[in-house]
């Protein structure tokens, strides 16, 4: 099976996309912008792509932010909204049609609009009503645009005072993607490719993965939409410490059968809270004997932004793997555009 839309080429490109955004958004006049401390609530509002590098921005910037950061995958704004609130809107194309809603209706509110985009709609609505458009650094396919999209973001609250150690993450993010990319792709002859150990390992059994806090969390769903969309099968995701409140018990019926069937994979990172670490040990065995097996991934990198970005970069390698040595092309998603052409007639 080919890779018809080179999505393995566009991963390799990946770290490369990653510093041009980050460049490209140092660069950005971001006059009429307030600055941090007339800022008392900031929204990040993407879906699909753009709402997990929404994700992955709260995850990161919440613990060093002095407000509150909340990430909305809907058309409408939220209730609280207004005048002291820094909405950040991520769309790639500029066309997400829930994402132009809702910066819309921020804009409606009287909140502060930043749109992160290549162009489109977005673009149009929130430069139209005087607010402030980053363009997106470019991205070999739409299937690849996370990168493009997180150092913006970043930057955005860096510049304006709310992040000060954004640009210290951002560098060491890009060194640990290159070496990530430089471990998974298959140029190098003698070495074993961690990603393509995991693929052969998880083969044609359902990944659930799990990881530890909004770190993990926005790593997990990451992992779980990219085999999805590239592996073209069934995935699941949880996040501790929740999971163990409600998921540990389905667990105990059915072990026939899940243990044919689904590999739990574990995401591991430098910033999970000391009991998050000890629930990851205590569930796994409880669980073990009710799945075919437990594989555990550990990021890599200085620094929260670097670690939940390598384990994004390693799913992305592993799902592509995952089709393409089951005779799966890991580019195209069909289903998705059949679903838009639908509701694009159902308007029509």
């Amino acid at each position: 099976m080919t890779d018809s839309i080179g999505l393995l080429d566009a991963l390799a490109a990946q770290p490369e996309q990653f510093s041009a955004a980050h460049e490209l958004a140092t660069t950005i006049d971001l006059a009429g912008v307030p600055s941090g401390e007339q800022i008392a609530s900031v929204v990040l509002v993407g879906m699909g792509d753009a709402g997990i590098a929404a994700d992955v921005v709260r995850a990161v910037a919440a613990s060093e932010l002095c407000v509150p950061v909340l990430v909305h995958k809907d058309y409408a704004a939220p209730a609280f909204v207004g005048p002291r609130t820094l909405v950040i809107a991520l769309s790639y194309s500029g066309e997400t049609e829930e994402t132009v809603s809702a910066a819309n209706a921020a804009l409606d509110a009287g909140a502060t609009v930043v749109a992160v985009t290549s162009g489109g709609a977005l673009r149009d609505v929130v430069v139209g009503r005087g607010g402030v458009h980053i363009p997106c650094a470019p991205s070999p396919t739409d299937r690849t645009t996370l990168m493009a999209l997180v150092p913006a973001a970043l930057i955005v609250l860096h510049r304006i005072g709310l992040y000060a150690g954004a640009r210290d993450a951002l560098l060491a993010a890009e060194a640990q993607l290159a070496k990530r990319r430089d471990l998974c792709v298959d140029a190098v002859a003698g070495t074993v490719n961690p990603a393509r150990e995991l693929a052969r390992k998880i083969d044609r059994t359902f990944p659930l993965i799990y990881g530890g806090g909004e770190l993990g969390a926005a790593a997990a769903y990451r992992w779980k939409c990219a085999f999805t969309e590239s592996a073209k099968g069934p995935a699941f995701w949880n996040t501790y410490p929740e999971l163990d409140h409600n998921e540990i018990v389905g667990w105990g019926q059915h072990g026939d059968i899940t243990r044919q069937l689904i590999t739990i994979i574990e995401l591991r990172h430098a910033d999970e809270f000391p009991r998050v670490a000890e629930r990851f040990a205590a569930t796994r065995e409880i669980v073990r004997e009710a799945v075919h097996q437990v594989l555990e991934v550990r990021a890599e990198g200085d620094g929260a932004l670097a670690q939940v970005l390598d384990l994004i970069a390693l799913g992305e390698w592993v799902s592509c793997y995952v089709a393409l040595q089951n005779d799966v092309d890991p580019g195209p998603i069909p289903a998705i555009s059949d679903l838009k052409r639908a509701l694009s007639n159902d308007r029509g």
